[in-house]
């Protein structure tokens, strides 16, 4: 897989990190990692990523939300992580989501999934 610029946006620091280091040692280059939805927003426009990998709840905000003013503006492939998968999918029945807690090869395979998809 070619290296990819990668956005993170998740409010919980240790697992922001750790996506970070796990797509880094993966090749991939993060071009930014933030905690709330208007912080994903700018960073979008600003570095328009290859992928976006996103919390479907950060702080006081909504990844759903932050995605959908996000896709405004063109789309972006995406994935979403979170505890409730249901949640997501009534809001974004087309969304790709990964359950919390997750694996290395758990996400390599969504991000081969996202990449695939138009």
């Amino acid at each position: 897989m070619a290296a990819l610029r990668i956005l993170i946006a998740e409010d919980e620091a240790v697992i922001a990190m750790l996506l970070g280091e796990v797509l880094t040692a993966l090749g991939h280059h993060i071009c930014a990692s933030v905690a709330t939805a208007d912080e994903a927003v700018a960073a979008a426009l600003k570095h328009q990523p290859d992928l976006m990998i996103i919390d479907a709840g950060l702080q006081n905000s909504s990844g759903v939300d932050a995605v959908a003013a996000i896709f405004e503006a063109g789309p972006v492939h995406c994935i979403f992580i979170t505890g409730d998968k249901a949640a997501v999918l009534s809001q974004r029945p087309d969304a790709l989501v990964i359950l919390k807690p997750f694996d290395e090869d758990t996400l390599i395979s969504a991000i081969d999934t996202a990449m695939s998809l138009p």
